[in-house]
């Protein structure tokens, strides 16, 4: 059975920083563009950033320029840099295959203080 399962969340206060990690199944990792979602409260969960098979990231234009997502095909792990943060980027932050073909994990919840 395929796992994701992501840490790294937190509290932080506006203009932080935060890396967060995802683990994932050898099974899926090395044949999956992987990707990073979030859901705000009262929100649908959304794609914040993708990256390919190959590295070749894509994102939101909501987190363009301040984030940044990368794979360890070796480790089968997939992060998500996020800089100058906002407290709009507060959400549960969730990884999947950039179709959300897998079950979702448990997510890891990034709060952004103003």
């Amino acid at each position: 059975q395929v796992q994701l399962v992501e840490s790294g969340g937190g509290l932080v206060q506006a203009g932080g920083s935060l890396r967060l990690s995802c683990a994932a199944s050898a099974d899926i990792f090395s044949r999956a563009a992987m990707a990073w979602y979030r859901q705000a409260p009262g929100k649908q969960r959304e794609p914040v950033a993708i990256i390919s098979r190959s590295g070749t990231p894509t994102y939101a234009g909501s987190v363009k320029g301040r984030f940044t997502i990368s794979r360890d095909n070796a480790n089968n792990t997939v992060y998500l840099q996020m800089n100058s943060l906002k407290p709009e980027d507060t959400a549960i932050y969730y990884c999947n295959s950039a179709f959300g073909s897998y079950s979702w994990g448990q997510g890891t919840q990034v709060t952004v203080a103003s």
